[in-house]
């Protein structure tokens, strides 16, 4: 066995040549996915006040945005759509809508910059008058209803140019659903990144905030479909379904606070990633840039292959 003081692990430590060499977690821009939200009315485009150095930008300012990210090496942009009260309903018709704001958003950052990867999320939260990620009925949120209609949004964000969809919803045989629609549709090569580890947690809150569904949840919660933030083995469980039903890539959310859950669901052996959601970032922000970089390498270290962050544009330009 090695003894001190033959043995000194802080030699490795002594010049930052060194520490670099010997790191075991590297964070490059390659790893970040940037969350961008997009509004439909202009009273909407501007800070959004419980997230610092966030913003909602309006359909005209996503294509200068895109061009920004791609420069900094940024691979990938999630969209989420802040839209007009007006257009939702019980049912959440507006995601079915092909030329909805998240479709129009697909078109212009494709336009502006071809290669950069697109991650629509696939949920009926941003289209609900009550807020729900569901079909709502009787008071309970409808599962296999839901479903049916979440493939069919998949469809409609594929054929905007969606690289990725990204169910969010937690339904239970949802990407199954959402696979074979895509199949039949003719968008074999669609990802799919399932939220298969999805808590619920009380860190959304500036993010419901930021695409508008605050209000309509009001005191009501996602605990019916989300998962109990005590349980570990049915986040495994859930990623194997979702694998075992065409599932590329998995997601963890959120991150900070369940680093145990992303180590369990990299050993499955494909990409998983990690989200640093909108209540880890307000509190990370709140402490300064160290700490949401020191943030971001405890999801490398635990085994991300990417991550989610609101932070990605400013981070890429430090790491650049």
């Amino acid at each position: 066995m090695r003894q001190y003081p033959k043995t000194r692990l802080r030699r490795a430590r002594q010049a930052d040549w060194s520490r670099r060499l010997v790191a075991e977690a590297h964070l490059s821009p390659d790893d970040l996915i940037w969350p961008i939200f997009v509004a439909e009315r202009a009273v909407d485009v501007g800070p959004v006040a419980s997230l610092p150095g966030v913003a909602r930008f309006a359909l005209s300012q996503l294509a200068e945005q895109a061009k920004m990210a791609a420069a900094l090496g940024i691979p990938a942009i999630a969209l989420f759509p802040n839209i007009d009260a007006a257009k939702k309903c019980e049912q959440g018709k507006e995601a079915l809508n092909p030329d909805n704001l998240v479709c129009q958003a697909i078109h212009t950052i494709k336009n502006a910059v071809p290669n950069m990867g697109v991650i629509a999320d696939v949920a009926l939260d941003p289209y609900t008058s009550h807020g729900q990620d569901g079909l709502l009925r009787d008071g309970s949120i409808v599962n296999d209803d839901t479903v049916a209609m979440l493939a069919e949004q998949a469809v409609i964000l594929a054929e905007a140019g969606a690289d990725v969809v990204a169910p969010s919803d937690m339904m239970d045989g949802r990407v199954a659903a959402i696979r074979h629609t895509l199949e039949a549709a003719g968008y074999a090569d669609t990802l799919i990144l399932s939220y298969a580890a999805k808590y619920a947690s009380c860190l959304y809150g500036p993010f419901r905030e930021a695409v508008g569904s605050a209000g309509a949840l009001g005191k009501a919660d996602k605990k019916s479909y989300q998962m109990d933030p005590a349980n570990r083995a049915e986040a495994l469980h859930e990623a194997q379904l979702d694998l075992a039903e065409g599932a590329d890539w998995l997601m963890v959310k959120p991150g900070m606070f369940y680093l145990d859950i992303l180590s369990d669901l990299a050993t499955l052996g494909v990409p998983t990633f990690a989200y640093q959601v909108s209540g880890e970032y307000q509190m990370l922000k709140a402490y300064g840039d160290a700490a949401l970089l020191e943030g971001l390498i405890a999801f490398k270290r635990a085994g991300a292959r990417g991550i989610f962050t609101y932070a990605a544009c400013d981070v890429a330009k430090v790491l650049g």
